[in-house]
């Protein structure tokens, strides 16, 4: 993608459909004139007079207690420079969609007009009571340090100055874990910091708290070594001013332990990595480009441990492993600052998870066998779901232990489980998917690449990596809508109707007619037949000649089934395929089977799509819980379409007692666990959250799957095929363009397990 396209790209995602990236949302009802009388006049006056009585009212009701505010007067914007108050809020505004989507925190971002320290000072005060905290984000130093110093000081509630923390308390966790590992201490290691900035002088000061030595301390600026017979010093820099008489950063990586790099690109070089002591911890983390490229370093030294900004290279050192849940903890116990003790909490409890065994979800995410402790993981990774049940916790009890916390927190176990609802509808499970895609791409045939729609997601798989795609339509038509949206790379466009794809065409309607020459099908047909781009779809997967294929954009599903059932087939053991559809749901995800294939599917047939359905989900690194739902519970009725439903249970708890599955159950039951306690204690599902709903009939589960995306805007993916031989996967009637994407990213993953799976039986074998 040329860089005009990419700029254009990202005005566009920005534009539309609705300019920006939050909004503010109603969280009471508001259809009658009762609710609007309660919402507004006479109803408000009556909170109001609570609040005015007792000013901590304020926390219980309204919305304060959960929101902060993002702000900035946009004089240091990413790499931006001071660009102005204006010109900084897509930032902000960026920063909220974080704060939401990893914490649930809600956020108004605030960009204030003013360089001048006071008048920021002034302007946030008044504001603040608003809100429950305040992110600091993109001002640039000295003055942030003063900012920041003021606002704690002055007001009763949390502040962060996140471009000086978030950094530091990262860098600090991966830092405790590097040095454990190389046996050093870190009283002891000598340390280099290329930048003195906001970042660079919190990060310094954080290791000093974590044990560090001021003496084992050399700092630079662009001007070199910040030495303390150096002139005009800020007071900051002269903190970490050394008494060495060295000038440059050559110098000051001889026999240095750790480098730790906030500066810019590429000023390390591989002489200066040899120069430092054994088993070098390096910190590139200069963004988008580091200090040394990952690949140099680990290359000019096997003992380097190496950390970057960069989501691309082991251990990433990423501010969204801090702030969200940072200021989560301290939200929830209304805490009035964001102190010392809590940023160590975070330190520590981060340091710490980094040691315990990963899920199998992020192992899954990451393409990792089994991601453990050690050089390439001192740090966890963003993705991963325990982040918002640790932290806040750590963050919260320190702000208790330190009597800053108004509200402290007395059922423990109850506060996690409330963190862990709160990952809900985040869309986590998306950038997984897409994320564990990548590692690995395969070759996806998209059958009908003459269409827009479909184009335009083979262009995002292509350019982020997702899939490589093969084009499969009219050839003038994907050539002149390729101009049209700019994409303008080399990869295969194949019309299986034109006389120039004859030799393969031959060669698959041989293999296609010797398959079914007994069933009717002669080689004329057959020829004719590969003309048609589902069955060449589905022979260039039979054939080895791509990975997986998607298609059903602008066919009904029938047309669609049929040539991929005839040539692809099912794997063995399975009598019938089905789909399962996964939405993106307010309580998280959940899986809908069988969504598009089995009209009235029998109690075994029900059986096999529940096993099938949890080895999907397991596909994403969860633990199955399924629920076989019906409009009784649990013998209530003996109606047919009840006693299929409990005759599939009663076989899956004989053959499989460990499998976490009960039914016949009314949805409402199977998705409240305070409901399906009191009233069917006995089920197997009491005490889990069920993310698999199985339904007796094709009628119930689509009309359920079509009524969650459309009336609550559920994300979807799928219908996901189950039970093939190989990958194929068809898409909804007219599938948005991220639909489609997400496919790509299901049958990329599909066909890296079953790869996988015919390694694991080759080598039995």
């Amino acid at each position: 993608m040329s860089e005009e396209s990419k700029r254009r790209e990202a005005l566009i995602y920005h534009a539309k459909p609705t300019p920006g990236k939050i909004e503010v949302v109603p969280t009471k009802k508001y259809a009658s004139q009762r609710d609007l009388s309660l919402a507004y006049s006479p109803g408000v006056a009556e909170p109001c007079l609570e609040i005015e009585k007792k000013k901590e009212n304020v926390y219980r009701y309204t919305a304060k207690g959960n929101l902060v505010a993002v702000i900035s007067n946009g004089t240091a914007v990413l790499g931006l420079g001071n660009i102005g108050p204006e010109a900084s809020k897509p930032v902000m505004e960026g920063k909220g969609l974080l704060f939401k989507i990893f914490a649930g925190i809600d956020v108004f971002d605030i960009e204030v007009d003013t360089e001048n320290v006071e008048e920021f000072i002034q302007t946030v005060k008044k504001i603040a009571p608003t809100f429950g905290g305040i992110n600091l984000e993109d001002i640039k130093a000295p003055e942030a340090f003063e900012i920041e110093r003021r606002l704690k000081e002055e007001l009763d509630i949390p502040v962060m100055h996140d471009d000086q923390h978030g950094t530091a308390i990262i860098s600090a966790a991966a830092l405790l874990n590097a040095v454990e590992l190389t046996g050093k201490k870190l009283e002891d290691v000598k340390i280099v910091i290329s930048g003195a900035g906001a970042a660079a002088i919190s990060c310094s000061r954080l290791y000093q708290a974590c044990g560090a030595k001021r003496k084992n301390m050399v700092m630079l600026d662009s001007k070199g070594v910040i030495r303390d017979d150096r002139e005009n010093l800020t007071k900051e820099k002269a903190e970490f001013a050394t008494h060495r008489k060295i000038d440059t950063l050559d110098e000051a990586m001889k026999d240095a332990d750790v480098f730790i790099g906030l500066s810019m690109a590429n000023i390390v070089s591989p002489d200066m990595l040899l120069a430092m002591a054994k088993n070098p911890i390096v910190f590139a983390m200069a963004n988008p480009d580091p200090e040394i490229k990952y690949d140099v370093a680990v290359a000019t030294r096997k003992d380097i441990i190496m950390a970057t900004g960069r989501s691309d290279h082991p251990n990433q050192v990423n501010n969204v492993l801090g702030f969200p849940f940072i200021f989560r903890g301290a939200l929830d116990v209304r805490a009035t600052k964001i102190n010392e003790a809590m940023k160590m909490a975070a330190v520590k409890a981060l340091a710490k998870l980094a040691k315990e065994p990963v899920p199998e979800q992020v192992n899954i995410a990451y393409g990792e066998t089994k991601l453990t402790f050690g050089n390439n993981y001192i740090i966890p990774k963003p993705f991963d779901p325990r982040l918002i049940a640790e932290i806040p916790p750590a963050v919260a009890k320190a702000a208790m232990d330190t009597g800053v916390a108004q509200q402290p927190i007395a059922d423990w176990e109850k506060y996690k489980d409330e963190l862990l609802e709160r990952l809900g509808s985040d869309n986590k499970l998306v950038r997984l998917l897409l994320n564990r895609a990548k590692l690995d791409p395969k070759r996806v045939v998209f059958a009908e690449a003459d269409q827009l729609d479909v184009l335009k997601a083979a262009q995002i798989v292509y350019e982020e990596g997702i899939a490589h795609p093969i084009l499969l339509g009219r050839k003038e038509t994907i050539e002149s809508l390729k101009a049209e949206i700019d994409f303008d790379a080399d990869i295969p466009i194949i019309d299986p109707k034109t006389e120039e794809e004859n030799p393969r065409k031959n060669k698959y309607a041989k293999v296609y007619w010797e398959q079914r020459k007994r069933r009717g099908v002669t080689y004329y047909s057959a020829q004719r037949l590969m003309r048609e781009r589902n069955y060449f779809a589905a022979m260039m997967v039979n054939e080895g000649d791509a990975d997986a294929l998607i298609s059903g954009y602008s066919r009904n599903y029938p047309t669609v089934v049929k040539p991929i059932l005839e040539l692809i087939g099912m794997v063995h053991g399975v009598t019938r395929i089905a789909t399962t559809n996964l939405m993106m749901t307010k309580r998280g995800p959940l899986f809908l089977s069988d969504t598009s294939i089995n009209i009235d599917p029998g109690a075994k047939d029900l059986a096999k799509i529940t096993q099938m359905t949890a080895k999907v989900i397991k596909m994403f690194g969860l633990d199955p819980v399924l629920a076989m739902v019906s409009y009784s519970n649990f013998g209530s009725s003996d109606h047919p379409m009840s006693s299929k439903i409990r005759e599939a249970v009663s076989y899956l708890h004989r053959h499989f007692p460990d499998m976490n599955v009960d039914g016949e159950l009314q949805t409402d039951f199977a998705l409240n666990d305070e409901m399906l306690r009191e009233k069917f204690p006995f089920s197997k599902l009491v005490g889990k959250k069920v993310n698999a709903l199985v339904f007796p009939n094709l009628d119930s589960a689509n009309i359920t799957y079509k009524l969650l995306k459309e009336l609550h805007e559920a994300d979807s993916i799928g219908p996901i095929m189950m039970g093939l031989k190989k990958p194929a996967h068809i898409l909804q009637l007219g599938a948005s363009v991220d639909e489609i994407v997400n496919m790509a990213a299901i049958a990329v993953i599909d066909a890296q397990n079953k790869e996988k799976w015919e390694l694991e039986n080759a080598d039995r074998k």
